[in-house]
């Protein structure tokens, strides 16, 4: 790895994670639309698209400005692109338009700055300055929450938009393979000249769904590649029982990242629920993610959930947020479910902090940080659209 490429990863990676090398807690309002069929939206989809989410309008009132800014409390109040790309995804799911429209609207004026069509990551409100470097989540959240919009919604028309992110997310954040040039790694952030022989990845980007989907609505056959060939990354890893934050692929297989936190936080919990909500709960990480959790869930305090286990699998820590419990039930739903191999739809666990109430009919513990919080309703969608509801 260059010392140029080194540089940038460890400055994205300040930005995109909000954990550290040490584990540390991750820790506005829209007019209600009508939600009418749209010309041009698909009937199925508008209902989906329309179906309330539970907790939207608490997590606008916490984090969302008026003038359509995420705010990420816990880091400085800034605005990142993350936030900005999962505020969209929230927005379409819970059918508010006037939210989706504002976000989107800020989004442009503040991070949409670059020469290319991505976003800088990160914006600061107290000197209005944007880091120009990219999160490539964000930038994939935004692009597919746009053609959501235009698909389940019907609301206007953003193809060109997609079109161009789509476009530079895959001559920008795809990087060939060290073990195979025709296999597509996913970058972190849009990359530098020169990279080397050592990619940096961090697993819990690969959101298999959306990175189909906008392949193939924009002929990105890349993106396509890329997510086929995330999965096969983490099945890798899975068989190593390992799931961590971070790691290198070198010619030689997925290594530990030097310089960051070598086992399963804040970041890879998103691992196995992106994963389930592309329909993939058969998937090795998944079963994965539930036996590191069932391994270290006895002796927790009550409703808690661990948030980050040791490459060895210890317990480093846990929480008693909704958000990191609603989505360990949504995870050992879709893992229940394809062990019992019955086709009986899943039931989601108990919330661990109300004994006897499933998971997903508790109300969200706000105020939380913008991460679990976040979480809590990425969780929810989840659940609704990854096969799990019925």
């Amino acid at each position: 790895m260059t010392t140029r490429r080194r540089t940038l990863g460890l400055l994205a990676t300040a930005a995109i994670a909000t954990t550290g090398l040490i584990p540390a807690l991750r820790q506005g309002r829209a007019t209600p639309l009508d939600h009418g069929a749209t010309p041009g939206a698909r009937a199925d989809d508008v209902e989906a698209a329309a179906s309330p989410l539970p907790g939207w309008d608490a997590w606008k009132a916490a984090f969302l400005r008026e003038d359509g800014r995420v705010v990420d409390g816990q880091q400085g109040a800034v605005s990142h692109s993350e936030g900005q790309g999962y505020g969209l995804l929230l927005a379409q799911a819970a059918g508010d338009r006037a939210a989706f429209d504002g976000i989107e609207r800020w989004t442009r004026a503040h991070l949409a700055r670059r020469e290319d069509s991505l976003m800088g990551w990160r914006w600061h409100p107290d000197t209005g300055r944007l880091d120009l470097q990219t999160a490539t989540d964000g930038d994939l959240f935004r692009a597919w929450a746009l053609w959501r919009a235009d698909r389940q919604s019907g609301w206007g028309n953003h193809e060109a938009e997609v079109a161009a992110i789509a476009r530079d997310l895959a001559a920008l954040c795809l990087i060939p393979d060290p073990r195979a040039a025709s296999e597509p790694l996913l970058s972190p952030f849009a990359r530098p000249e020169g990279d080397g022989d050592a990619i940096l990845v961090n697993p819990s980007y690969y959101m298999s769904r959306a990175l189909r989907e906008l392949g193939t609505a924009t002929g990105r056959e890349a993106l396509i590649r890329a997510a086929d060939h995330g999965e096969t990354l983490l099945a890798d890893i899975a068989a190593r029982d390992w799931l961590p934050d971070w790691l290198t692929v070198t010619d030689a297989g997925p290594v530990e990242a030097t310089g960051y936190f070598p086992g399963l936080g804040y970041d890879a919990l998103r691992i196995p629920l992106y994963l389930t909500w592309s329909g993939r709960g058969d998937h090795p990480a998944v079963a994965l993610a539930q036996r590191l959790r069932s391994a270290v869930q006895t002796g927790l305090p009550a409703g808690h959930v661990p948030t980050v286990i040791g490459p060895a699998g210890t317990l480093q820590d846990s929480s008693d947020y909704a958000g990191y419990r609603r989505l360990w039930a949504v995870v050992s739903a879709a893992s229940r479910a394809t062990a019992s191999g019955d086709g009986a739809p899943p039931v989601p666990l108990a919330d661990a902090a109300n004994p006897g109430q499933p998971i997903l009919d508790t109300p969200s513990n706000l105020p939380a940080p913008y991460y679990p919080a976040t979480l809590d309703l990425l969780a929810r969608v989840a659940w609704r659209e990854g096969g799990l509801s019925h």
